[in-house]
């Protein structure tokens, strides 16, 4: 048996269906090992008569033979060729799965969409998209819509387990009003959140964990996957791999530093970050890590502000942090002992904002102190977040210093910890789970 893992990115496959979909392609990208097949596959069978499925690893010859086409009509013939049915108009979901094996199709998804009697729904789907097609010809702009998956995050984890969607949305709505959560649900949310940070997010990890509780064969199920993306990194990767696999493989570490931003000393004497970076952009563009990005100073834009050369490196996923950081911290992770929790708990605050399509950057100053995170709104408000993994949550010298700072214009400031929902002045203090809440309670405040 396989758990069902409800996906939110589920949702925006059936906007795409019900929008005018005859007329643009749908390209779902994401980490390798995030669920985006499964997913495809589930919205087909559940939305279309048809499916017709082409994955160009899989099948011989297809890769090669989509590459060679020469025009749309070359293109779309050889398509109904390798297809897994056959495709009948306007009930057909045409999937072409690893299309990093021919990126140029993504160019060719103009000319399928626009083919006069092509009325198919296109989507195309791959891994490491983000490196493999940044060199093709075209991007289709106007005719290609794209969906980012991530591993499942906290919220999606907890309806895995069984949680009521409602106890997530009361404690959503605490938080955002800034009232306490209910004692009880605060404990059982923070209970499956320390499992989380475990299991983590990735699909085949968590249906392993709700079907059995065999954490052993979780870790077993997480080694694979960093195999298969140091592997990844092995085929795919042309900025000399074997440094790009020692900067992956050294994530861990470098988070468990005093200052968790990432260094190159064990790179050697001679190497410099700015000479390296195309190694780094590799694995943020793949998205087997997530960059932080310093910034000079907390205020909009922030983009503005950053400075390339210094930035913290998460893993894409907790729980393959926590795999990664040995068996040792998984078991003190369960057992709540006495632990630095500060890179687990910042990995997995990394994950949830980039989850929510917010961009993660960082503040550190010799007078003011470190901010965890900076991060901002759609309409320009900055707010500051501090995490916190020990019980003196309420001492962040820090955020105190940067909200005192005027010409800043920072209005409130965020520590996230184990404890429950407090606010003490422009300071709210939220429970370290809520992290997946952010994005909403940055709008509520915006909308003040």
């Amino acid at each position: 048996m396989v758990a069902h893992l409800k996906r939110k990115a589920m949702e925006e496959l059936v906007d795409w269906k019900n929008g005018p979909s005859s007329a643009v392609a749908l390209l779902v990208d994401g980490p390798r090992q995030v669920g985006k097949t499964y997913l495809i596959r589930e919205f087909g069978r559940t939305y279309y008569s048809h499916v017709a499925e082409i994955n160009l690893l899989e099948i011989e010859g297809a890769a090669e033979a989509f590459n060679s086409a020469s025009n749309s009509d070359d293109l779309f013939a050889r398509i109904t060729l390798y297809a897994s049915e056959p495709l009948v108009p306007h009930e057909t979901l045409v999937f072409i799965d690893e299309v990093q094996e021919a990126p140029e199709m993504i160019t060719a998804a103009k000319f399928l969409v626009q083919k006069e009697g092509c009325n198919y729904d296109f989507v195309f789907s791959g891994s490491l998209l983000g490196v493999e097609l940044k060199d093709i010809k075209s991007w289709p702009v106007g005719y290609l819509r794209e969906v980012c998956m991530h591993p499942l995050d906290f919220e999606e984890f907890c309806w895995a387990c069984g949680l009521a969607e409602t106890v997530l949305q009361t404690a959503k709505e605490c938080v955002l009003t800034l009232e306490a959560i209910d004692p009880f649900v605060h404990e059982r949310l923070l209970s499956l959140f320390y499992y989380y940070l475990v299991v983590g997010g990735m699909p085949q990890a968590v249906s392993l964990y709700v079907d059995t509780n065999n954490l052993q064969n979780v870790r077993g199920v997480q080694e694979a996957i960093i195999a298969a993306y140091r592997h990844d990194i092995t085929k795919y990767c042309k900025e000399d791999p074997l440094v790009v696999k020692s900067i992956y493989d050294a994530v861990p570490s470098q988070l468990n530093s005093q200052s968790k931003r990432y260094t190159v000393a064990h790179m050697g004497k001679n190497v410099r970050i700015s000479r390296e970076q195309n190694k780094f952009l590799w694995l943020t563009g793949a998205g087997a890590a997530i960059a932080a990005y310093n910034v000079d100073e907390p205020r909009c834009p922030l983009a503005f502000a950053v400075n390339s050369t210094l930035f913290k490196l998460f893993m894409s996923d907790v729980g393959l942090l926590a795999c990664a950081s040995g068996l040792n911290v998984v078991r003190k992770t369960l057992g709540r002992e006495s632990v630095n929790y500060g890179a687990v708990y910042e990995n997995y605050v990394a994950q949830a904002l980039v989850a929510q399509g917010i961009a993660p950057y960082y503040y550190r100053s010799r007078k003011l102190g470190e901010l965890d995170f900076v991060i901002q709104g759609k309409l320009g408000l900055v707010l500051p977040v501090e995490v916190k993994s020990g019980k003196d949550y309420k001492r962040h010298a820090a955020l105190r210093n940067v909200l005192s700072i005027e010409n800043y214009g920072l209005e409130w400031g965020v520590v996230l910890s184990d404890g429950n929902v407090e606010r003490n002045g422009s300071v709210m203090y939220v429970p370290i789970y809520a992290a997946s809440f952010l994005g909403s309670l940055i709008e509520r405040l915006e909308a003040l």
